[in-house]
């Protein structure tokens, strides 16, 4: 059984920051591809970055120079910083991985953490 948690949301004001988390947890040999998605009210869920196993990311257009996205291989865990945030970043912010965590290799999905901001 794999396990993502993430942590890390809340309220901020526009022009603040906030660093999201998720940890994988379980039998897991490997993880390779991680990512956020988000999904405001109202909106389909969309991609926010990705990055590889060996640290290539790639960003939507509208954080780019705003966000980072990072991992920490032996962790099992993969960051999003969020700086100068709008209020258009407003979502549910979910990260996801590509396991292998025999018998299978599949995408897991967190939980979900609120992102909300506002003045």
């Amino acid at each position: 059984q794999v396990q993502l948690v993430e942590s890390g949301g809340g309220l901020v004001q526009p022009g603040g920051s906030l660093r999201l988390s998720c940890a994988a947890s379980g039998s897991i040999i490997i993880i390779n591809n991680m990512g956020w998605y988000r999904r405001a009210p109202g909106k389909e869920r969309e991609l926010v970055a990705g990055i590889t196993r060996d640290g290539r990311s790639n960003y939507r257009d509208s954080v780019k120079g705003r966000f980072t996205i990072s991992r920490d291989n032996a962790k099992n865990t993969v960051y999003l910083q969020m700086n100068s945030l709008k209020p258009e970043d407003t979502a549910v912010y979910y990260c996801n991985a590509d396991v292998w965590a025999p018998p299978e290799r599949r995408i897991y999905w967190g939980q979900g953490t609120q992102v909300t901001v506002s003045s």
